[in-house]
């Protein structure tokens, strides 16, 4: 198991075959992308790819962030 960020992942496939890797669009990896999400991606021994995020529970929602 090999496990690497999906800025890495990108770099190495683009977002075009990340996205289909991962089963959504180039935008939605751009957009993960671009808002600077944790996000690592797996690949398994057989080559099966998924991904995961390291996210702070419990998240801050939106409006809580915007009051401060």
């Amino acid at each position: 198991m090999n496990q690497i960020t999906l800025k890495e992942y990108v770099k190495e496939h683009g977002q075009v075959r990340a996205g289909a890797a991962l089963g959504v669009t180039q935008i939605a990896i751009s957009k993960a992308l671009r808002a600077g999400r944790e996000i690592f991606v797996v690949i398994s021994e057989e080559g099966t790819v998924s991904a995961f995020e390291n996210k702070a529970f419990p998240s801050k929602r939106r409006s809580d962030e915007t009051r401060a």
